[in-house]
């Protein structure tokens, strides 16, 4: 019986020294809030409510200024850019414009090359008068 009474003792010097590590663990880790809750406090209480506020509205400001500072930049950017595709696209459209001319200018040139030329329907009518008054003269 000596033994088990030497095994029940281990096992529950065992689980005591278990218990006692968790224990301290434990500890370590809800001491952790409280430590930061005290600082908070005390740094707090450096502070009146007034100058908290004040602090906290002088960072907001500045944040909303620098926001502001780049909404500008970002405003004459895209400005210049438009500025820019708008240069490019009136030049663009000069081009063409010039090309459409040259187009139909040739296209003109073209057009007068082919009419034909009016006298020459002239004749046809002069020959079909001629070509009827000789029948007229052969059949009388």
């Amino acid at each position: 019986m000596g033994k088990l009474k030497s095994y029940q003792e281990q096992l529950q010097e065992i689980v005591d020294k278990g218990i006692n590590a968790a224990e301290e663990q434990q500890k370590k880790l809800a001491s952790k809030p409280f430590d930061y809750a005290e600082k908070l406090e005390s740094e707090a209480r450096e502070y009146s409510v007034k100058t908290l506020r004040k602090r906290y509205n002088g960072y907001s400001d500045s944040l909303f200024e620098q926001l502001r500072s780049l909404n500008t930049r970002f405003g004459s950017f895209a400005g210049d850019l438009v500025a820019k595709l708008e240069k490019e696209a009136a030049e663009g459209a000069d081009a063409v414009a010039e090309a459409a001319e040259e187009v139909s200018d040739a296209a003109q040139g073209a057009k007068k090359s082919v009419e034909p030329k009016k006298p020459a329907a002239r004749k046809t009518t002069a020959r079909k008068s001629a070509s009827t008054a000789n029948k007229s003269t052969a059949s009388a």
